[in-house]
């Protein structure tokens, strides 16, 4: 992260910004609709931390009970706080940022959270620091890493990621919401102080991405949701001219010589038993694989170590081995002979 993009960010966040309803474009705030247990938690977190929330989705994950997650760019704690419900006394959440005027708010409400949880003592550390380097987390220590709407404040998303993939345990994930263009932004645009503080021009276009998590480690992402950002207001929209933004959610696994480049056929298959709480009849792994309670559901070899690799693993039954290779998997197309279209497994 270049020095003046760093310190522009801090003045921004730390300075400019000092609640939810001063951002000039709805890029960092974008409307998500919650579930009830996520509501019911949200109700019970301060009112100040509520109000100096800037994320773009929701970075909650099931399956979090015990769970040691991280939090990149954690700003005021409000996804920290949440996090530190779901996973229980005996999980932990460390919430990381470089903007001393968020983290000191943040902290200033751990014991008013300790108590609204009925915990006897506390589940959460704020670190300051910055996400690409994180110099004092060890390697292979994290169930899952979350983000909301702060990758694309880096200028040196590479290194985020990267450290992010040796942050975490064989088997863990990366769930995390960002801002992203169906263009590459231009260079002039990616000067503005304003276009940058909002979420807007450090975007990466979704393609460069996707090249940069495979090259980073995490081979096959998965896309959770997506929601076109309105950005609503008219100075900005100018200079944006015809590029549009999306904020999307992404989980990324860390399994190493587990995934292949394209989805594989090796005649597997996963049965869901209904006990991830919340989704008892059906769970969504992502935007293209649903699983119905007692279905039989073909999967890929990658969707199939996903879930058997993972803290999911529990969940499901499995059938099949890696025995017998039968291509890529019907309706990927990628690599296919027959130029086969449709979507992925």
């Amino acid at each position: 992260m270049t020095d003046s993009i760093k310190e522009d960010t801090k003045e921004y966040y730390g300075k400019v910004l000092q609640k939810s309803s001063d951002l000039k474009t709805n890029a960092c705030c974008t409307s998500v609709k919650y579930p009830k247990h996520i509501k019911d938690i949200l109700s019970i977190i301060h009112d100040d931390i509520l109000s100096t929330y800037y994320g773009c989705g929701l970075v909650v994950p099931d399956c979090l009970d015990k769970c040691n997650v991280l939090d990149l760019g954690c700003g005021t704690g409000r996804d920290v706080y949440l996090l530190s419900k779901l996973v229980g006394q005996a999980g932990t959440v460390t919430g990381v940022d470089m903007t001393h005027e968020q983290l000191s708010k943040a902290m200033d409400y751990c014991d008013y959270h300790i108590e609204k949880f009925g915990y006897n003592h506390s589940n959460i550390i704020f670190v300051k620091d910055e996400i690409e380097s994180l110099t004092n987390f060890k390697s292979n220590s994290y169930d899952i890493i979350v983000s909301n709407c702060v990758v694309n404040l880096s200028n040196n998303k590479e290194a985020v990621l990267k450290r992010a993939y040796s942050l975490l345990k064989t088997g863990g994930e990366m769930y995390f919401s960002d801002v992203y263009s169906d263009r590459r932004v231009p260079e002039e645009l990616r000067k503005d102080k304003v276009l940058w503080g909002e979420c807007l021009s450090g975007a990466l276009y979704v393609n460069d991405f996707l090249s940069l998590v495979k090259k980073c480690g995490f081979i096959d992402p998965r896309k959770v949701s997506i929601n076109r950002i309105t950005v609503k207001n008219k100075e900005l929209e100018d200079k944006l001219g015809e590029i549009k933004f999306y904020s999307i959610t992404y989980r990324l696994f860390k399994l190493p010589d587990l995934l292949d480049a394209q989805c594989e056929d090796y005649g597997q298959a996963v049965v869901y038993n209904g006990t991830i709480e919340h989704s008892e009849n059906v769970w969504n792994l992502d935007d293209h694989h649903k699983f119905e309670k007692g279905k039989c559901a073909l999967v890929c070899r990658n969707t199939y170590n996903m879930l058997f690799h993972s803290r999911f693993s529990k969940h499901f039954n499995f059938i099949g081995d890696e025995s017998t290779h039968y291509g890529v998997f019907e309706g990927c197309g990628t690599g296919d002979l027959d130029n086969v279209e449709g979507g992925c497994c």
